[in-house]
């Protein structure tokens, strides 16, 4: 009775996890002693994928325990790369477990970039392996019973997983083996056999028959619904269906019903109910001889039977001449109770003991995600703040450089260079001068032209990719069923767009760059001139030496001196905001333990504000602290310029000072704008290289696929027939030839394209011509004919059997008065009888036609005697099909 369903398991195609993954690893993490261990680990994976996968399993816990650890190893690696067709793609084929593929077609498989489709077949590997192990376990011990009943609970639990999770993991029609209806059934099979295992562990342990009958009865509900599950159309692939699953199921419903009633019967003995116990016998063993007469060939129920009968017959010998009690209707009797011992094991990663994560230290992609993000937010606060106090610095040059401040005041003699120009002359040389500003601005088109061409060449493979998928997708109509490429590439079109954006802005900043540069130019150049050269190029003017000494003077050296204080805070303020550092992973990670999901948002923004809010007071208080200054400097300038003696060299020759002093401060931060830009467009090129290589990657997984795609096509479009469906005609059908130690020896096919009736044969002595064929109605011609109702002769014994039509032409026309019956050619007739004599045959024999006024033909031969000169009749047969 001992028989158990398992589960064939799914094939897979290669893959090469090594390149894509390092891939990621060496450009995602800088090289260091993690990067080194991830990809170690990357190896390692791949070599669990093929210990896993690429091999045949044997049926024992330790291939399972691989496969375990390796669905184990995909839980923990998913969320810590990004697999995605647009990103890191995988591709997964996968063959139909059940479909065993045509001759020319091969086996239905699919192919997908999606880790999820890779771990729902593994999974199922993992359910079908543990059906597999627990069929093959002695149930002759508790052991094995146990370890079967383990088993078979994983293998349903794992069924069931794939059955509520299939479909969002792959979003798309998934192969008929792992879809939700077959695996749904599956699962059901495997708790019923879970079921069983128990009844006869219960059974082993003489536990009491109560008990027995309640896990019989629970098993038997069991494999009904698996059973009506079955009945679906399309459940399970067909060859399984009606050749394995449903004949077995059938009757162990029937089995496991009929133990509950014989166990129950025992019940109903114990008390008194002597009736009862005969109706539920009667019902078992109506049971196991519906087995034993429908499914004999899968389940043998000879014991089962024996023991119904044996316990039947006493029981009603008691009865009949003790007892003597009313044997009840079974649609009466009281339903037996159920007891489910059974659960599918719940599927919770890790489900191997010996799992240890390759990727321990790696932080998931949700952590990597919300550090990026983390990090972008802390580059803005660290730009904004530094932003700030640069633009307050170069406001503050430039009120100072318009004033012509410090300058004035040391240019009290009006003959010689003031100490704040010669310091800018010196610090405008020492930085390189126009030479270096000229180029860096000469290498700004090149290192932007190199951008351009990574950006458009990116573009242009997903450009050609879609193109091709596009005209497949027109020719294949529905059969080109994968991802649209415009849909998947709109993730990468988007990150292009905006880094041609930022782009075009760059060339807009650029341009102000130079536009800044050009109109200061002629007076950077004349602060890269010696000092002598300097001091002839400022014009003199009269001296202004009793303004030395003088309070306003004073003042203002004091102001300006604060104002240097202001600027030198600025520069530690800013130092100290760009090494601010702190780590973020730690803070995500408890977030992401605790809440599933990491509120990015409102973790940074608090972090940030935590780290630099301090800062940004700092920050605010040196503006204001600037603007007093300032309001000072220009009230205290306005008092100076009053003091001062004024005409037209001096005038000329403090414009000139400012000028130059603006130079300076022009100069510098042209350079620092050049040096940021090319920073800049170096940056981008490593980024832009990425997205090339992203966009590398994902158009040749999409290459990969297509070619799988097609090759899935082409083996389809072979295995469909070429034409369709069409009936035959009936006069085509013939039936099969007679077989045994009767059947006519071969000989060669009738004329007419359909099998007669062979008649049997006649015990003559001499032959049997047939009966004479009336006159035709039509002028003669070269053929024979019978009437209607009469059976024409068999084929000689050497003669073949009759054969299946062949494809030739129309059939033949019929004599009109006679249907069914066919003009054969002149001359053709292999039974040699019923020709008319013609004037070009003379080998013929000659039947005179009477005509009307004749004597009528010579009637049929006596009984048992032939007419002489005819060959004898053939052994005739029975016809193969019953006549009505």
């Amino acid at each position: 009775m001992a028989t158990f369903i398992s589960v064939p398991l799914k094939k897979s195609s290669e893959v090469d996890l090594v390149k894509p993954l390092s891939k990621f690893v060496t450009s995602t993490y800088p090289a260091s002693e993690d990067q080194g261990e991830y990809l170690r680990a990357v190896e390692e994976l791949n070599k669990l994928r093929k210990s896993a996968l690429g091999r045949p399993l044997d049926k024992h816990e330790s291939s399972l325990e691989i496969l375990l650890r390796y669905y184990d190893q995909l839980c923990a690696v998913e969320p810590k790369f990004p697999f995605s067709e647009n990103q890191l793609c995988l591709t997964f084929t996968w063959k139909d477990a059940f479909d065993k593929g045509s001759l020319f077609g091969g086996s239905v498989k699919l192919a997908l970039a999606s880790l999820g489709y890779e771990k729902t077949c593994v999974l199922f590997n993992v359910a079908a392996l543990a059906s597999q192990i627990a069929s093959e376990q002695n149930l002759d011990n508790d052991e094995g019973l146990k370890t079967s009943a383990k088993y078979y609970q994983l293998a349903s639990g794992a069924f069931g997983h794939i059955k509520d999770t299939v479909l969002s993991a792959l979003n798309r029609e998934p192969t008929m083996d792992i879809s939700p209806e077959t695996v749904g059934t599956l699962s059901l099979i495997m708790l019923a056999q879970a079921q069983e295992v128990f009844f006869l562990k219960a059974t082993s342990d003489k536990m009491k028959d109560a008990v027995i009958a309640k896990l019989a009865n629970q098993a038997a509900d069991f494999y009904g619904d698996a059973f009506k599950q079955c009945q679906y159309k399309d459940n399970l692939p067909k060859y399984f269906y009606f050749q394995e699953v449903l004949p077995v199921l059938a009757a162990k419903h029937c089995i496991m019903q009929a133990n509950a009633e014989l166990h129950q019967s025992v019940l109903a003995k114990q008390k008194k109910r002597f009736g009862e116990e005969i109706a539920r016998l009667q019902h078992a063993a109506e049971l196991v001889k519906t087995v034993a007469s429908r499914y004999d060939e899968y389940v043998s129920v000879k014991d089962l039977t024996d023991k119904i009968n044996r316990s039947l017959t006493a029981a009603k010998k008691d009865n009949d001449f003790i007892y003597h009690d009313r044997v009840p209707e079974v649609k009466d009797l009281e339903q037996i109770g159920k007891a489910a011992l059974v659960k599918p094991t719940a599927i919770t990663p890790p489900l191997s003991q010996k799992f240890s994560d390759l990727f321990e230290k790696m932080v998931p992609m949700a952590v990597q995600q919300s550090m990026s993000i983390y990090s972008q937010r802390k580059a803005e606060t660290v730009n904004r703040l530094v932003g700030t106090m640069r633009e307050a610095t170069n406001l503050c040059n430039g009120v100072l450089a318009s004033l012509n401040l410090p300058a004035a005041l040391e240019d009290l003699s009006g003959d010689s260079i003031p100490q704040s120009i010669a310091e800018k002359a010196r610090n405008v040389v020492q930085h390189g001068g126009l030479q270096s500003i000229e180029q860096l601005i000469k290498d700004l088109p090149e290192l932007l032209t190199r951008n351009r061409e990574i950006l458009d060449e990116s573009l242009k493979m997903l450009d050609n990719e879609e193109t091709t998928d596009n005209e497949l997708r027109t020719k294949f109509s529905q059969r080109w069923s994968r991802t649209p490429s415009g849909d998947l590439y709109k993730p990468l079109r988007s990150e292009g767009a905006n880094f041609r954006n930022i782009l075009d802005k760059a060339v807009q900043a650029d341009q102000v760059v130079r536009d800044r540069y050009n109109t200061h130019c002629d007076m950077i150049a004349l602060l890269c001139k010696p000092e002598n050269e300097l001091n002839a190029a400022i014009p003199s003017a009269n001296p202004t030496k009793t303004l030395q000494g003088s309070e306003v003077v004073n003042v203002l050296r004091s102001l300006l001196a604060q104002l240097e204080e202001v600027k030198k805070e600025r520069e530690t303020i800013e130092g100290e905001i760009k090494s601010v550092t702190f780590d973020m992973s730690t803070t995500f990670l408890t977030a992401l333990a605790q809440d599933g999901a990491i509120n990015e948002e409102q973790l940074s923004l608090g972090q940030l504000d935590q780290l630099y809010g301090s800062y940004n007071q700092r920050v605010q208080a040196s503006l204001r602290t600037q603007e007093e200054l300032l309001g000072k400097v220009q009230t205290s300038h306005q008092e100076f310029s009053s003091l001062k003696q004024s005409n037209a060299d001096s005038n000329q020759r403090e414009e000139v000072l400012k000028k130059l002093a603006s130079a300076h401060d022009s100069y510098m931060e042209i350079s620092n704008n050049l040096r940021e830009g090319t920073k800049f467009y170096n940056d981008l090129t490593e980024i832009l290289l990425k997205f090339q290589n992203k966009c590398s990657d994902i158009v040749f997984a999409r290459k990969t696929e297509r070619d799988e795609l097609l090759k899935d096509l082409q083996q389809s479009i072979a295995r469909e027939p070429s034409a369709p469906a069409f009936n035959v005609p009936a006069y085509q059908s013939t039936p099969a030839a007679p077989s045994g130690p009767a059947a006519p020896a071969p000989g060669p096919t009738p004329a007419p394209r359909t099998v007669f009736p062979v008649q049997p044969q006649q015990p003559e002595s001499k032959p049997q011509p047939p009966a004479r064929p009336p006159p035709p109605s039509v002028i003669p011609q070269a053929a024979s004919t019978t009437p209607a109702s009469s059976q024409p002769a068999a084929a000689p014994t050497n003669n073949p059997p009759p054969m299946a039509p062949q494809a030739q032409g129309p059939p033949y026309p019929t004599y009109q008065g006679y249907p069914g019956y066919y003009q054969m050619p002149m001359g053709y007739n292999p039974y040699a009888y019923g020709q008319y004599n013609m004037p070009n045959m003379p080998n013929m024999p000659y039947v005179p036609y009477q005509t009307p006024g004749q004597g009528g033909y010579p009637g049929t031969a006596p009984a048992g005697q032939p007419y002489p000169g005819y060959p004898q009749q053939p052994p005739q047969q029975q016809p193969y099909y019953p006549q009505q």
